[in-house]
């Protein structure tokens, strides 16, 4: 049997221009984006939901930022309007993916979106030796040192989530 050749994604060229170093984990879902797909990811790759994280795109006054979150969390929209120096911030809806930021829900990185958004990772991220984020397609979740991803993502650390009650 012929074995699948390995994908390169536009993350992992932009990783490897960086000289950054990372691990590939490929999972196959199957096909299903549910609402608690991050939550299936990590299953999947055999990792903790408190080191996979989830990359949300929100609109907010001066345009698009991005945020990045443990997949077991909530995102707290005021929090991260607050910390973007923005009043509001909003979701975008899941059909703008593609055209914001270069791809689909279920393969939303925070490497190599169209344009560089300004992004916020959730500082929890910092508590970990490496965390994973998405490879930029679905099947693919890479994972790195959290302090690469902000240099590669030019990225603030922040408290962006909602409080567990």
């Amino acid at each position: 049997m012929k074995k699948k050749k390995q994908q390169t994604t536009n993350a992992m060229r932009i990783l490897d221009k960086a000289g950054i170093a990372y691990e590939e984990r490929e999972y196959d879902a199957g096909g299903e984006i549910g609402d608690n797909f991050g939550m299936r990811i990590a299953e999947l790759t055999g990792l903790s939901a408190q080191v996979s994280f989830k990359t949300l795109a929100a609109r907010v006054k001066s345009g698009i930022i991005v945020a990045c979150i443990p997949v077991d969390r909530e995102l707290d929209l005021k929090k991260l309007a607050a910390v973007s120096g923005e009043k509001r911030a909003e979701l975008i809806h899941v059909r703008e993916l593609p055209e914001l930021t270069g791809y689909i829900r279920g393969g939303v990185s925070p490497i190599g979106m169209k344009k560089k958004y300004p992004t916020y990772i959730h500082e929890s991220a910092l508590l970990h030796d490496r965390i994973a984020v998405s490879g930029g397609v679905g099947g693919v979740t890479l994972l790195l040192k959290p302090e690469d991803l902000k240099a590669v993502c030019s990225a603030v650390t922040a408290y962006i989530v909602k409080d567990d009650i």
